[in-house]
């Protein structure tokens, strides 16, 4: 299972504006393109911002959090610090709640038709996903799961299926008890058995009328401080 470790870092200092990554993007991609960066005046051309002064408000932010270096002593003075990631490059998944990995807890039923509408997100880099469609996040609350390398306080990248092969690990929706958990999953036996990756702990049987699989996990995303 892939684990893709996200660097946390001070939001106020490296957290761009919807105009800002704009404005990030434009000035990277004038420079591949052309060989010398822009203009106020071709940034307000090519992302249509109102004014110069707009602009430059912006550019003394993205100089402040250090995407860019400027030499104001000449005109095309803007510098990018680094190749940074284009917001073409990434995804915004939406997180539409939490999943026990242990004992199953009650969580909402996942509707992939109106995932887009949560208010929470996280943004993650396009190729983890690999093209596929339907993908939600979900924050992981337990330990059952530490042996598959999903720890307590994780966020597992899902894709939005209804059907998994033996050893899997998906989201599992109990109807009866109406909970949730996140184990490794296998059809055996005329039952469902859910098994924890934790030798700790111990599986969980049910029976296949009572088991709905709502996702599989595509990747753990683990926040580092």
């Amino acid at each position: 299972m892939f684990v893709y470790q996200k660097k946390v870092v001070d939001k106020a200092v490296k957290t761009l504006s919807h105009k800002q990554q704009q404005m990030v993007d434009f000035i990277q991609r004038f420079g591949m393109d052309r060989g010398y960066p822009p203009t106020i005046r071709d940034i307000v051309s090519g992302c249509g911002i109102s004014s110069t002064s707009v602009v430059d408000y912006n550019l003394k932010i993205l100089e402040r959090k250090r995407y860019i270096r400027r030499h104001r002593e000449v005109a095309r003075g803007i510098e990018l610090t680094a190749r940074l990631p284009s917001s073409r490059d990434q995804l915004q998944i939406p997180v539409i709640g939490q999943i026990a990995a242990g004992k199953p807890i009650p969580v909402p039923t996942p509707d992939v038709w109106n995932i887009t509408a949560s208010s929470e997100t996280i943004e993650i880099p396009s190729k983890l996903t690999q093209g596929r469609q339907g993908i939600y996040a979900l924050k992981v609350k337990g330990w059952s799961m530490i042996d598959a390398l999903v720890n307590d306080g994780d966020i597992v990248l899902m894709e939005y299926i209804n059907a998994v092969d033996n050893g899997e690990v998906a989201a599992i929706w109990l109807k009866a008890e109406r909970e949730a958990t996140l184990k490794k999953f296998y059809a055996e036996n005329g039952h469902i058995r859910l098994q924890p990756a934790n030798h700790r702990m111990k599986p969980i049987y049910a029976e296949p009328s009572n088991v709905e699989i709502q996702g599989r996990v595509i990747a753990v995303i683990r926040q580092l401080i």
